[in-house]
């Protein structure tokens, strides 16, 4: 062949070098026993093991203005579920005068493939929510809190309090059923209608949320205005009051500090990450705040911390250019900007 130009050669060992962080090339790994999250590594102090629940059908889709046909959303699910990711969130059994984008989650949940050791959790934010849930298929659900009393009124229509009682009900009712909960608490580091959220109120509802039977608490920077500093005192809060193994992160890149304030996390023991594929995401009731962390992003970085997720980059991407071309939009996450420019997936 000759001699090779040095610039292909930079350009060959540049290609090399992605493919080995996004996996290219390799299956993915069906699902198997993962490390529980939070057993930490020897060498790092960081976790052997992050858990990746990915919201994207979910939380990344309820925000699209277009209704996204049902057979997209279910095609996009099956995809996600052939990545080796452990929890992908369906959708969402609220009210379709509330969140018309969810309003086919009957038809979304029984229409999905369910893979072996995939968990598909949905959202229900009262108990009529939680038995539609169950008869059409749920074996997980979520209730969704807030640190914040004017975004409780404006989310879900009620105060904080009255937000626990019905969260109380769906949890009792659960537990009859051996159904798993998950608790989410919105606007951990900040409010768009009153600013700054004292780390303590978050605790409070964590703790609540906790002794009800949430088994997990996801801790939601809504608007995305958290910083490192901010989500270390916060978590040092709510760590006072769950233990480490039961908490869980939600980033959104609002203000480009998801990566930064997950990485605080993790370096913290937290062993549990939201995020949405292609950065998918925001919040009705939150004006500005854009979407979600991206799953592509938050592997690629846990790829180089040398982090198992279990989760096959590529495939993930792949998922992602699917959705964004269904939705006739650019992608958010750097990472699959980047592979598709250097020409790294085509």
């Amino acid at each position: 062949m000759g001699t090779v130009p040095s610039a292909l050669k930079h350009c060959l060992s540049y290609q090399h070098l992605l493919k080995e962080q996004l996996w290219i090339g390799e299956p993915a790994a069906p699902p198997t026993a993962a490390p529980h999250p939070g057993q930490e590594s020897q060498a790092s102090g960081l976790p052997e093991y992050i858990k990746v629940v990915e919201v994207g059908p979910r939380d990344g889709l309820q925000n699209e203005k277009v209704i996204v046909p049902t057979d997209i959303k279910i095609e996009l699910i099956n995809r996600l579920s052939r990545t080796g990711l452990p929890a992908i969130e369906v959708t969402s059994f609220v009210s379709s005068r509330w969140v018309p984008q969810m309003a086919d989650h009957k038809e979304v949940m029984r229409g999905i493939e369910r893979h072996p050791g995939v968990q598909y959790p949905v959202l229900t934010p009262n108990l009529q929510g939680f038995h539609s849930a169950i008869a059409a298929g749920a074996t997980e659900v979520s209730v969704f809190g807030a640190a914040s009393e004017s975004f409780s009124k404006m989310n879900i229509n009620c105060s904080i309090e009255e937000s626990i009682e019905k969260f109380e009900e769906v949890a009792k009712s659960a537990r009859n059923m051996n159904i798993p909960v998950r608790g989410y608490v919105s606007c951990a580091l900040g409010c768009p209608y009153e600013g700054n959220i004292i780390p303590a109120k978050v605790a409070e509802v964590s703790k609540r949320l906790y002794s009800m039977g949430c088994y997990e608490i996801s801790l939601g920077d809504t608007i995305g205005v958290g910083t490192p500093g901010s989500m270390k005192r916060m978590l040092e809060a709510v760590m006072k009051e769950i233990p480490l193994s039961a908490l869980a992160v939600h980033c959104h890149d609002t203000y480009g500090q998801a990566l930064a304030n997950i990485l605080t996390a993790i370096q913290m023991g937290v062993a549990v990450v939201d995020s949405s594929v292609a950065g998918l995401g925001g919040c009705p009731y939150a004006k500005g705040a854009t979407g979600n962390v991206a799953t592509e992003d938050v592997i690629y970085m846990l790829n180089g911390l040398g982090i198992n997720t279990g989760v096959n980059l590529y495939t993930v991407m792949e998922a992602g250019n699917f959705i964004c071309t269904a939705l006739n939009k650019k992608t958010n996450s750097k990472v699959a900007q980047a592979s598709f420019n250097t020409g790294t997936i085509n």
